[in-house]
């Protein structure tokens, strides 16, 4: 979480909670088109569990939210860059304190070799503390010819096939508002108690070259090394190095938990969704006249929208005149999720037209979502190979156009787990019968998102 004892550092003040917390518009969404919504509304439960979170204090606060908006506007600037990361389904049963300090670990790992690379400030962002549901194809899935509600995410269902267990619940909201204040409760000792201290972070990277197939990214690792090295023998404050700021997000596809955790700020009379610092509008959410869009376009948080292979430049403008009428810096993210076959062909006319068009927006690349393939034993899967590709072709539309890549945006893990083909210490389909655990999307697993870390940093550095 961001820190309290640097020079930009800030004192939230309280907001004001109310189950009332009511604003011009705020519910206006309520009466529009909605997609991948459960199938609970209007039942006793439902009502019991949104007038339990309206009453809940916030998980996140205004001031920090504000924090992170200027961050995220010093990225669109070229001055920063983000790493956003996590699972691509939280689960309750994962939110133990080894699981979210693997994921924590790994995300701080990957910074201190990008922040190198990058010459930059990495900002830091987990996906993370909320994460617990997920849009779906279909809404339901058939095993051995019985039909069942397809699993949508903790915060919805079950992942068990049974009618109990995939009934769509709502005392899950309740449930995951409690995993996630726990979850952010953890990422703060962690980040700012010495878990994320420099010199510590900088020997687990030793501990990834350790292994003779990641011995490309010697010289990289050598000189960070020496930079460390450097820093302490200049008399570096590594007391102010073992803190870091540490943001947590999560897409905004629920809005019955998205609505009940929005609060009224007391300083400015705005409203903000204090479920997490950043939220995004998926693929499958960001029609213009839909609720999602309407929803987010009136809360304070920064907004990310997630941009496919069929999305226009027309699309990106209307977009931003919906969620960022003030072209306000850092408010707005575009998180481009082409695919490595699409991804020089179709980005280069989006930045185009949005640069021309004078919004300052932050650029992201989310190489995992357009590269999932199926592989020859049944397992959804990615090639690492692949989902570098679309990186790579990320930074090169951006360097021939003038533009600034400013961020990763990535689903993986701390864990040694295998769910992704490739790598420099190459996973293969077979492990996917002990190692692949993920109840939805594959991730990089923890090497495989140091090695991405690595490669990225190269780029960067011919940014």
């Amino acid at each position: 979480m961001p820190e309290s004892t640097s020079s930009d550092s800030f004192q939230p003040k309280p907001l004001i909670v109310s189950g009332a917390a009511t604003y011009p518009g705020l519910d206006d969404w309520r009466s529009l088109p909605i997609a991948q919504q459960p199938s609970w509304a209007a039942t006793d439960e439902y009502h019991a569990a949104t007038a339990e979170l309206s009453s809940l204090p916030p998980l996140v606060f205004a001031g920090e939210v504000d924090v992170l908006r200027e961050r995220l506007a010093a990225a669109a600037r070229g001055e920063a860059f983000l790493l956003q990361g996590g699972d691509c389904a939280e689960t309750f049963d994962g939110a133990t304190a080894d699981k979210i300090s693997a994921r924590v670990r790994t995300i701080l790992q990957m910074a201190v070799v990008l922040t190198y690379g990058a010459s930059l400030p990495v900002i830091k962002m987990g996906r993370m503390a909320g994460q617990f549901a997920k849009p779906r194809s279909s809404n339901d899935e058939t095993r051995d010819g019985v039909t069942l509600p397809a699993y949508r995410g903790d915060m919805v269902n079950g992942y068990d096939f049974s009618p109990e267990s995939r009934r769509h619940d709502p005392s899950r909201l309740v449930r995951a508002y409690h995993t996630s204040a726990s979850t952010l409760n953890l990422i703060r000792a962690f980040t700012q108690g010495g878990f994320a201290d420099l010199r510590l972070v900088h020997h687990w990277n030793q501990g990834f070259m350790a292994n003779p197939a990641h011995s490309r990214y010697e010289s990289t690792a050598r000189e960070i090394d020496r930079a460390v090295k450097f820093m302490e023998a200049c008399g570096a404050d590594f007391e102010a190095l073992k803190r870091v700021e540490f943001f947590a997000s999560h897409e905004a596809l629920l809005l019955d938990y998205e609505r009940a955790l929005t609060r009224i700020d007391s300083r400015t009379g705005l409203p903000y969704d204090t479920s997490g610092h950043f939220l995004w509008i998926g693929e499958r959410t960001r029609d213009l006249d839909s609720a999602h869009v309407d929803f987010l376009s009136r809360v304070r948080n920064p907004i990310g929208v997630k941009l496919g292979p069929t999305s226009t430049a027309d699309d990106a403008l209307a977009l931003i005149d919906k969620l960022d009428p003030q072209r306000e810096p850092g408010r707005l993210t575009f998180i481009t999720r082409m695919g490595a076959g699409n991804i020089r062909e179709k980005l280069p006319s989006l930045v185009e037209k949005v640069t021309d068009s004078g919004a300052q927006v932050l650029w992201v690349t989310d190489p995992m979502h357009g590269n999932t393939v199926t592989s020859p034993n049944g397992y959804k899967t990615r090639n690492f190979d692949d989902v570098i590709d679309e990186v790579r072709g990320f930074f090169e539309v951006h360097n021939s156009l003038g533009t600034f890549p400013g961020g990763l945006h990535v689903e993986m893990t701390g864990d040694d787990v295998a769910e992704c083909l490739g790598g420099a210490d190459p996973i293969d389909q077979d492990a996917f019968l002990e190692g692949y655990e993920s109840v939805c999307d594959p991730r990089l697993n923890h090497m495989q998102s140091l090695e991405m870390a690595f490669l990225v940093a190269g780029a960067l550095s011919k940014s």
